[in-house]
């Protein structure tokens, strides 16, 4: 009778793997248990795929990915609404390798889902970038931490998500829905993506904050985060992102880019508040940081808001910016009639730290730009409320660059203090009251 027994308990574990309660699974079906342990399913240290796709599937209000000793080695797994998914501190998600060859295959996926909550302070998500950055994979840049396409309501809290083969988060439209609603990304880590630490591309009501995006680098933009619709019927609809940090990201820190839109499209409502972006440690010379060639560009950017444009605001409120690659902020190709852009109360310190062979252009703190006339012939619509400049080198602090002859700027207004060497002036041609004063006067 006990090798009968013992027989059972061998075949069961075999066929469950580690941690399984087959009668706690039952009791989770029949609506007796409305809180699941994933590792009930049967954890296998070579797949747990089965297992945690099984119990966010059993219809639990609550899933937790416990610690187990071992990562939750796991295939692409499709979220579900309606449900919290907890991820114990200590647990590593890790992409299985040698998967995820389809362009497209994210670790999480929430499609067309509402009423979700993942949360995971002290747990990581992680990829295989060099991977399918390799030989073996087709080049793709959707390969996801965390997709969230077309849901409502959902909540990303403590996460931090690494090595992805596109962005660490993404969010997007979906079949029946053409933007998420209701998002928030909260405490979040993403590090060292391949595209972007975090991708918007239609959204009404997100909330990011308390987060940090650093170390992209891979395929461009490679920004920290990058605000950027894909067609007309996107939406940038009340996106905030306040108490963030972009650190040595190789494209630019915070990217907005309008130019799908149009003046169909909904007014644009984009406000980064209390941010910082930075290459490097804080503090460092930006010697120092020049001599790690970390790349890097621009700080706070944005572009193509054209004469076609929508209407709307995008504001930088009491954010900064040090030993940024390039330009501390940069806005080009926008049109004076379309959607306004707003600088409050920022500062930008020690630019240029990114030798940028390639560059031609100005390299000055601040560049007001007009590369394409046909994306907007009336450059202008931006204003600078109480900024500040730093900078050692003695160069104008704010230029606008009409290369191609597009047309002077107009409507630019504020008040720029500058610090240290940089000239207190602003070049170029338009009709303009910015003020640009030394920090003396």
């Amino acid at each position: 009778m006990l090798r009968t027994i013992l027989a059972a308990v061998a075949l069961c574990a075999a066929a469950w793997g580690q941690w399984a309660d087959p009668a706690a699974v039952q009791e989770v079906a029949a609506g007796k248990r409305t809180t699941a342990n994933a590792a009930w399913w049967g954890f296998k240290e070579d797949d747990a795929t089965e297992a945690l796709q099984a119990a966010i599937d059993s219809g639990a209000k609550k899933v937790v990915v416990p610690m187990v000793g071992a990562p939750w080695i796991i295939r692409p797994v499709r979220l579900r609404g309606s449900q919290e998914l907890v991820f114990e501190p200590g647990v590593l998600v890790l992409a299985k390798k040698g998967e995820f060859k389809g362009g497209g295959d994210s670790l999480f996926t929430a499609s067309g889902v509402s009423d979700l909550v993942i949360r995971g302070y002290g747990a990581t998500l992680r990829m295989r970038k060099l991977d399918y950055q390799g030989p073996d994979y087709k080049k793709a840049e959707w390969r996801m931490g965390v997709s969230i396409l077309g849901c409502r309501r959902v909540r990303v809290e403590g996460l931090r998500v690494e090595s992805s083969g596109g962005d660490g988060f993404y969010v997007a439209g979906g079949a029946n829905l053409h933007y998420s609603e209701d998002i928030v990304i909260r405490d979040v880590v993403a590090h060292d993506n391949h595209r972007q630490g975090m991708s918007v591309i239609s959204a009404v009501n997100l909330l990011v904050e308390n987060s940090v995006f650093s170390g992209t680098w891979g395929t461009a933009p490679e920004a920290g985060i990058d605000f950027e619709p894909d067609v007309e019927t996107d939406r940038l609809v009340n996106c905030v992102v306040r108490n963030c940090r972009f650190i040595s990201n190789r494209g630019h820190a915070i990217l907005v880019y309008l130019k799908p839109l149009t003046k169909a499209s909904a007014p644009v409502s984009v406000r980064f508040e209390n941010c910082h972006s930075r290459m490097g440690e804080p503090g460092m010379d930006p010697a120092a940081v020049a001599a790690l060639n970390l790349g890097g560009h621009a700080g706070m950017v944005v572009g193509a808001a054209g004469d076609k444009g929508p209407q709307g605001l995008v504001e930088f409120i009491d954010s900064t910016s040090e030993n940024t690659g390039r330009e501390g902020a940069k806005v080009y190709d926008k049109s004076a009639a379309g959607v306004r852009v707003r600088f409050v109360r920022c500062a930008w310190k020690s630019p240029w730290t990114s030798p940028a062979p390639e560059y031609w252009g100005q390299r000055v703190p601040v560049l007001l730009e007009a590369r394409r006339a046909e994306v907007s012939s009336d450059p202008g619509g931006v204003d600078f409320e109480d900024c500040r400049v730093y900078d050692a080198v003695n160069r104008p602090a704010v230029v606008y660059d009409d290369a191609r002859g597009v047309k002077p700027l107009r409507d630019v207004h504020g008040r720029i203090t500058v610090a240290k060497k940089t000239s207190a002036r602003f070049k170029g041609a338009g009709q303009t009251d910015l003020q640009v004063i030394s920090a003396e006067k």
